[in-house]
């Protein structure tokens, strides 16, 4: 790791307090952070290329109202035939660049029928369905937080959120393995197991974060509705296009929550 550490401090000097992994079609927030330094993930050994739609594959540093912010471009996916650990090998990089607090953000299908597409849903728990956890073979940290959100920021981030017009919701996000969407049947158990939006990401990240003892943010966009609420056919262009209608209120939202929250760190 202390060679990545290096290749990255080649590049810049900039010690971000918050780390943002931004999700399908959101990847954008990052090219409008001031004094930024664009690193491709491909000049970093070991790390895991990204080859989905959407995903571009840079890490960008820089300031959003003189906070520093590392935002990732391009998460990768364990249904690209990477492992857990892989995956979250981003998240070893933010633990050491000495990073306490991580935003995630991703697009998911409304499990629960009173979320609708465009909606932006504050995770407040999630559910693991990839039936494989990045800390296998790895030390676990007893002192690490009994959240794996931090509740603190619950209602900061609604009254944010209220404050700037923008209706956000509560919600437990479920991630399963993909490629492929969730059945129908699949999609009701979910649901009963207390599951509001269904993504096949963000989960690793945040278990290995809350390993490390960082706060995590969480927001999902809500892009489609998953299969068997909707009779259409689910598609990576949908979700895409649904991230890109609601680009301006989550760019909106995580600007306030950087100003609100982080900006007298």
């Amino acid at each position: 790791m202390k060679d990545v550490i290096d290749k990255i401090r080649s590049y810049t000097q900039i010690k971000p307090k918050v780390a943002l992994i931004l999700g399908s079609g959101l990847g954008s927030f990052a090219d409008t952070l001031e004094k930024n330094v664009k690193i491709a993930t491909t000049d970093i050994i070991g790390y895991p290329e990204s080859t989905v739609e959407g995903h571009r594959g840079f890490l960008v540093f820089g300031y959003y109202q003189n906070v520093p912010i590392l935002a990732v471009q391009g998460r990768t996916h364990y249904y690209e035939g990477y492992s857990a650990a892989q995956v979250t090998f981003i998240i070893d990089i933010i633990n050491a660049l000495d990073i306490k607090t991580l935003m995630v953000t991703n697009a998911a299908g409304s499990v629960n029928e009173r979320f609708r597409p465009g909606d932006l849903m504050l995770i407040t728990d999630q559910i693991n369905l990839m039936f494989t956890n990045p800390l296998r073979s790895k030390s676990i940290n007893d002192g690490k937080p009994l959240d794996y959100y931090t509740s603190f920021y619950f209602d900061k981030i609604e009254t944010i959120a209220l404050n700037q017009h923008i209706a956000l919701k509560r919600g437990v996000l479920c991630a399963s393995s993909g490629p492929t969407y969730e059945t129908a049947a699949e999609i009701k158990m979910i649901r009963k197991f207390g599951g509001d939006a269904a993504s096949m990401s963000t989960v690793p990240e945040v278990i290995a974060a809350n390993n490390y003892g960082m706060n995590v943010i969480g927001i999902s966009c809500i892009t489609n509705y998953a299969t068997g609420i909707s009779k259409d056919k689910l598609s990576h262009e949908e979700v895409t296009l649904t991230a890109n209608k609601v680009q301006r209120s989550f760019t909106d939202l995580v600007r306030a929550i950087i100003t609100n929250i982080f900006s007298d760190f």
